[in-house]
């Protein structure tokens, strides 16, 4: 029987890129290093990316453990709309190295709930169609050539 060990990285981010916290799952109470960051251990699980039916919603989960501190994090990145990069790699089930990436997602905090058990911050897709918000782009004659001056075009 093959064990394959599986560590997800956390890389979580304000909205101007400024990095508030790293952390991974995968070894307690130590750290581990992904591109030669040292990223700390925090108890949590990422519950991987859902899509509803009809596609126009895509978000995914981390659950903590239900204490002050993991609270207080939750609260302010949700208020925030802190952006967090996850990273999942495989990892050497003997020296727990990192092996390969697996996948790489960015989501954006949206919302939380808690009980006493757990505190659950719901992510979304940095453009969601049903509660969120799309970046605001403006197009410019440098980015993309002429631009229409006018609302009546025609197209002969």
């Amino acid at each position: 029987m093959t064990i394959q060990a599986i560590t997800n990285f956390l890389l979580v981010k304000n909205q101007e890129g400024d990095i508030k916290h790293r952390y991974q799952n995968g070894l307690v109470g130590q750290t581990i290093k992904l591109d030669g960051i040292n990223y700390s251990f925090l108890s949590f699980f990422y519950q991987g990316a859902t899509k509803n039916r009809t596609g126009d919603n895509f978000e995914s989960e981390l659950i903590l453990a239900s204490n002050k501190v993991a609270m207080n994090i939750a609260i302010e990145a949700v208020e925030n709309n802190w952006i967090v990069d996850v990273t999942t790699c495989s990892m050497n089930p003997t020296t727990f190295a990192v092996g390969r990436i697996l996948t790489k997602e960015i989501w954006q905090a949206a919302s939380l709930g808690y009980d006493p058990e757990r505190v659950t911050v719901s992510l979304n897709s940095g453009i969601d169609a049903v509660g969120g918000s799309a970046p605001t782009r403006v197009l410019t004659s440098s980015q993309v050539g002429a631009l229409p001056t006018t609302a009546s075009i025609s197209n002969r």
